[in-house]
């Protein structure tokens, strides 16, 4: 991992996440900049999926347990593509607000990853 790109993550995530949130509240359906902010998100964890594949070869291994750390990567990419549908077949205000708390919920699933990667000792 970088940790640089792992704080841009997570910014973008909060960003998109609360957005959703908020505009959800409103009662704002799903629309091109919800999906479009959740579809970033997606974006940036396949990213962190070939970074987390070229990492180790290079020397940047995991200190933590790299399953548990695999296990929270797959898991986050797959929420948002569930989420994207849910907001494209039921199309209320609700479905913005699930976008949202995907998005957050990425923010701190790629959080602990960093700290599986960084802090954590195996």
């Amino acid at each position: 991992m970088v940790e640089w790109f792992v704080w841009v993550q997570i910014a973008v995530a909060v960003v998109a996440g609360l957005g959703a949130v908020i505009v959800g509240f409103a009662r704002v359906k799903p629309n091109d900049y919800t999906l479009g902010a959740t579809l970033l998100v997606e974006l940036l964890l396949i990213v962190q999926l070939v970074m987390a594949i070229v990492a180790p070869l290079l020397g940047n291994v995991a200190t933590g347990s790299s399953l548990e750390f695999w296990i929270y990567l797959v898991s986050a990419i797959l929420i948002p593509p569930a989420a994207v549908m849910w907001g494209l077949i039921e199309r209320n205000r609700w479905s913005t607000v699930i976008l949202g708390v995907a998005c957050l919920s990425i923010a701190v699933m790629v959080y602990r990853m960093s700290q599986i990667w960084f802090v954590q000792l195996a």
